[in-house]
């Protein structure tokens, strides 16, 4: 019933019907169906049926089984390529994340994953362009914080210092905070120290978040 809500509202408006008409066709008030759409309340299993015949669609439409399987989807994608990277097997897990961007190509999600993958192979240029485009569109804040802390050793080993001290001083007080990483950026790190970082924060609790 995740997504019941939203799609009775979505199909009844596309139908051009009203919530009066809605709760004639079912007998009941539409006092209900309001309630219905504003997620305060089911509507019995048993009406399901006629709902997706007033408004022409399948019950598994209705009740957002298409979202569901994509979610679906999209977490078995990620979970597969993050079992690359742990296994250092980069490549692999870049194919994953370019295959499905071409399925889902404006998934922050997918952006980032792709993203991430790129910046443990040591691709610094397009891994820094595909953080800034899937932090545009992210509204996940701790996939957000996660990647920012990336982004600063990333901005780092391309010689932009001031942009990771920028970013660096943006970072919530989380575990990839401000008090942690801005030190490390002051103190310049060899290469292979801002490898480590950035190795730790990917496959951190970061992992997770793709």
């Amino acid at each position: 019933m995740l997504y019941l809500s939203e799609n009775l509202k979505k199909y009844r408006i596309l139908k051009n019907l009203t919530q009066e008409e809605v709760a004639g066709c079912l007998g009941i008030t539409p006092q209900s169906v309001s309630k219905w759409e504003r997620g305060e309340s089911y509507p019995d299993i048993t009406l399901l049926p006629a709902l997706a015949n007033i408004f022409e669609t399948s019950i598994d439409l209705l009740v957002g089984m298409d979202t569901i399987r994509a979610e679906t989807t999209r977490y078995n994608i990620h979970k597969k390529a993050v079992e690359y990277q742990r296994k250092g097997e980069y490549d692999c897990a870049e194919k994953t994340y370019r295959d499905a961007l071409l399925i889902y190509p404006n998934k922050p999600g997918m952006i980032l994953g792709l993203a991430s993958t790129l910046a443990l192979k040591g691709a610094v240029e397009e891994a820094i362009e595909l953080m800034e485009r899937g932090l545009a569109v992210s509204e996940n804040e701790k996939q957000k914080g996660t990647v920012r802390a990336a982004l600063c050793f990333l901005y780092l080993k391309a010689g932009r210092e001031d942009r990771a001290v920028r970013l660096a001083a943006e970072l919530p007080h989380t575990r990839e905070s401000r008090e942690v990483i801005m030190p490390l950026i002051r103190q310049g790190l060899t290469e292979s120290e801002i490898n480590e970082n950035i190795k730790n924060i990917i496959l951190g609790d970061g992992s997770d978040l793709w």
